[in-house]
């Protein structure tokens, strides 16, 4: 298929448990299959797996977790190898199961007037109870290696036929209801969000920026979303804080609504994914016509999305940039988190890859992974696809900017990263850290960013930072929008 999808692949890798509620440093660690939010995990593509509310949990986690200093707090174990953890009345035994030892460490807070003899007893039919535990996790995690596909498909896929949305009003985007963020508008505006430590941005740039937002919608209950889904648009706005908000500095950001596919169309071969994904494009069109017939023909146009967002961008890249006026009035595109391939993409794009800071009128693409970083299947997958010119995509070099000097250089070394953007515990808040992040686009494609950094509990297996994409360079992105803008009106 032509623009065949494969996100899936860049978001999942192997397993996720997401937790139900972080306490303290989990110095990294992915654990807890209790009660999982998918809003937790921040962006759309993880595969999870829920044993359900139960008073023995039992977590498979991702065996490489890297990162020394497991944790404990009251009856959750954060920990390295698959967990099982309970609770006695009256009782708390703290199981802390390593990976390398497999050694044991308990601790009570209170006997109740039990004697030691009768302690021992029971902590020995607890050990025997972990045990068989342990057992049944690995033989779980070997079942969830034989049948991941199928898994997945059951937790996330829809089952449903899919039903052939209606056409939205010819003017449903006159609406401002219709729209996220709406050019002007100054307040309940979350792409105006900005973090502490961030500089003032006034006077903004004379762009205007339309910006497509990642997948938000996690139901199964149907392929599109419904517009107006509470948990969607809640989900929707996160996501404008942390990855559109540095592109105010340029302009005037319009970040439309639209009905966008599940999760799980990402997730299946069944034809219908590609129809939800198909379906959701159209909406994204309308939004997009009505955005440039409201622009004056000498204002500076940013396009910018992250995952299936940036999905969509390079379709409309295609169909509505490449060999059209409108080409020369784009300052940049950003297209994030989607791969592009060089030599099947690109030229039916409309635009060239960046390859300097103060160029304007070309194309942006990155996907962080930290270090040691395990893209494996990311490969194997875009290796099946077919790119825009309808050639296989097997073996083509992936476009790559480095967004610390605006694709200047393959490396770039932390002091050129003037800000990451570090989130708190429940994302509504965060602050700018700089010098902290490097970042070097490797042969592959993909952009490194060395060690990985503590920023929250979303990245993702093979030490994908799938999620932090635009975060992980908050401020260089900011500055480069800007730029690119300065630039485009010095043409």
């Amino acid at each position: 298929r032509i623009g065949e999808d494969f996100l899936p692949y860049i978001a999942i890798g192997h397993r996720i448990c997401a937790q139900a509620q972080r306490v303290g440093n989990n110095r990294g660690h992915r654990l807890n299959a209790r009660d999982i939010d998918l809003a937790q995990l921040l962006d759309p593509i993880q595969d999870a797996i829920q044993f359900g509310n139960h008073r023995v949990g039992l977590c498979i986690v991702y065996r490489n977790a890297r990162k020394t200093g497991d944790f404990h707090y009251r009856f959750f174990v954060y920990t390295h190898a698959p967990a099982a953890i309970t609770c006695h009345r009256g009782l708390q035994l703290l199981m802390l199961i390593s990976c390398s030892n497999f050694s044991v460490q308990m601790g009570c807070n209170r006997l109740l007037g039990r004697s030691v003899k009768g302690y021992r007893t029971v902590a020995r039919k607890f050990l025997y109870f972990i045990a068989a535990m342990i057992v049944l996790v690995i033989t779980g995690a070997f079942v969830v290696n034989i049948y991941e596909k199928e898994l997945t498909e059951a937790a996330f896929v829809p089952e449903a036929k899919f039903v052939e949305q209606e056409a939205l009003a010819t003017s449903i985007y006159d609406d401002p209801d219709m729209w996220y963020a709406m050019g002007g508008q100054t307040s309940n505006n979350a792409a105006l969000w900005q973090p502490t430590g961030a500089p003032d941005i006034n006077p903004r740039g004379p762009a205007a920026i339309f910006f497509v937002h990642p997948t938000s919608y996690f139901s199964k209950d149907s392929w599109n979303v419904t517009l107006g889904d509470a948990d969607a648009e809640a989900r929707t706005l996160v996501f404008l804080r942390g990855l559109a908000s540095p592109f105010a500095s340029a302009g005037e950001i319009w970040a439309p609504k639209y009905r966008q596919a599940t999760v799980g169309a990402f997730l299946t071969d069944k034809p219908e994914g590609k129809e939800a994904l198909d379906a959701a494009y159209q909406d994204v069109l309308q939004a997009f016509d009505h955005f440039i017939e409201r622009q004056p023909a000498d204002r500076p146009i940013i396009l910018a999305g992250h995952s299936q967002g940036a999905r969509h961008l390079t379709y409309l890249l295609n169909q509505r940039v490449k060999g059209q006026p409108l080409a020369k009035r784009i300052a940049a595109a950003y297209v994030v988190g989607w791969p592009i391939s060089l030599a099947t993409d690109i030229a039916e794009l409309g635009l060239p890859a960046c390859t300097t800071a103060d160029q304007s009128g070309c194309i942006l693409s990155w996907q962080s992974f930290a270090e040691p970083a395990d893209y494996s299947r990311i490969i194997e997958f875009y290796s099946g696809t077919t790119g825009f010119n309808g050639q296989s995509r097997r073996d083509t070099a992936i476009l790559c900017t480095n967004p610390l000097n605006g694709g200047a250089a393959a490396k770039a070394e932390m002091s050129e990263n003037i800000g990451t953007l570090k989130p708190n515990l429940d994302l509504s808040a965060g602050e700018l850290v700089a010098g902290a992040i490097p970042a070097r686009c490797e042969e592959s494609g993909f952009l490194l960013i060395g060690d990985p950094p503590e920023l929250g509990a979303y990245s993702l297996p093979g030490n994908n930072y799938h999620v932090y994409d635009i975060p992980l360079f908050w401020a260089n992105v900011r500055r480069d929008a800007l730029q690119r803008t300065r630039a485009f009106l010095a043409k």
